[in-house]
């Protein structure tokens, strides 16, 4: 049988960022263990329970049940998935340029704001965490304390100047 293809489904062909600390990788794996461990087996239950009550046709509980352990079944192979091919973010402190885990502190028209760049699935902008994908992050990349760094925002040119590069 065919899996329908949903196309408002927007993670189609996405593969999800490799890229992970540790605490979001345990974090993620805790996840996937209590789906596997408590969700599943609670509504395969729930499946089975309502399955015995005779006509599926009609059975609005039984197509709902049916409709959150596939939800849940989904959400097992993309953590699975996700989880096959991370990558623990490792910062090399011996490097004095920007790179994906570092903390850097950046001076722009006097004021100074401090961002941490991660994978795009940790990224809290709110929280100053920025992905290494994002415009700001891409541009900030391979670079040293006291360099000048252009980037486009909002169709406007801004200029950071890099004060400090921590690494996590």
């Amino acid at each position: 049988m065919r899996v329908p293809i949903r196309k408002g489904d927007k993670r189609l062909g996405q593969k999800p960022d490799p890229y992970l600390t540790e605490k979001k990788f345990i974090t993620l794996k805790n996840k996937l263990d209590k789906l596997k461990n408590f969700s599943r087996p609670k509504e395969a239950a729930e499946v089975r329970r309502l399955a015995e009550m005779g006509d599926f046709s009609e059975n609005a509980g039984y197509q709902l049940a049916k409709g959150r352990l596939r939800g849940i079944n989904q959400r097992i192979i993309d953590l699975e998935n996700h989880l096959k091919v991370a990558e623990i973010i490792k910062t090399n402190p011996n490097l004095k340029t920007i790179q994906i885990g570092s903390r850097v502190t950046l001076k722009r028209d006097g004021r100074e704001k401090v961002y941490t760049i991660l994978g795009s699935s940790e990224s809290d902008p709110v929280n100053k965490i920025i992905s290494y994908s994002s415009p700001l992050g891409a541009a900030l990349i391979g670079h040293k304390t006291g360099d000048k760094i252009n980037v486009t925002l909002a169709n406007k040119e801004v200029t950071y100047i890099v004060k400090q590069i921590e690494q996590l």
